[in-house]
């Protein structure tokens, strides 16, 4: 405890840099799988591949990924940007297939009452689809973003700032305070980043959150 009083600062400032690596990768992550995902829904001859390609992306080790993307982006080995790509890579492979679900959830009766009422595509998608596949795509979300939280540790091994840093200097020191300070600071992380995406799911989605009462009370008359 007196290591953590004594090192307040540096806890502090390494974990604002472990949210600002953190951020990035997971809404990039989620505008760009969401689309992917429609379009493995729409076009069926088109699901086996983007589901296999990003299903692959998520095989590539870490370091490896971190290390590559310089000689690609032509960023320095300690671009944070490396790490932001990396993750937003990582993102997209976990998100994929999951936006493909939600989509393939929505009733197929209500996109043709939305067709049947003049909706055109695009507002189609974006009144009708997208909010009833919401709720699948939140739970998605929700493991990007405790994944990304946890995989943003890996760039301290290329120099990156994060809390990752207590991870490999308490190793190095065989102190495990530092570990454990590291440890904790991401698990606080990903809590907060989950609470706050499920306080963004009852805003935008009460739907969600009334349907799940109605559902339990339906099982109970059945019962």
């Amino acid at each position: 405890m007196t290591w953590v009083l004594a090192n307040l600062e540096q806890i502090w400032r390494l974990t604002l840099d472990h949210v600002a690596l953190s951020v990035p990768p997971i809404i990039l992550g989620f505008l760009i799988a969401v689309p992917l995902g429609w379009l493995a829904h729409r076009y069926r001859p088109s699901r086996g591949i983007v589901l296999t390609v990003s299903g692959l992306l998520y095989t590539i080790p870490g370091i490896a990924l971190f290390l590559s993307l310089p000689v690609v982006l032509g960023t320095r080995i300690l671009d944070p940007i490396n790490v932001i790509v990396g993750m937003t890579i990582y993102a997209v492979a976990l998100l994929a297939r999951t936006a493909a679900d939600a989509f393939d959830a929505v009733s197929n009766d209500v996109r043709q009452s939305s067709v049947a009422v003049g909706y055109g595509p695009i507002r189609r998608f974006f009144v009708v689809e997208l909010p009833l596949a919401g709720p699948v795509l939140l739970s998605g979300l929700r493991v990007v973003s405790a994944s990304t939280v946890s995989l943003v540790s890996i760039g301290s091994l290329i120099g990156v700032s994060s809390l990752g840093y207590f991870f490999l200097n308490g190793l190095n020191r065989r102190f495990p305070t530092e570990i454990l300070t590291g440890i904790v600071g991401v698990i606080v992380i990903a809590v907060v980043f989950d609470l706050f995406l499920v306080l963004i799911g009852r805003v935008l989605l009460p739907w969600a959150r009334d349907a799940r009462p109605s559902a339990r009370r339906g099982r109970r008359a059945v019962a």
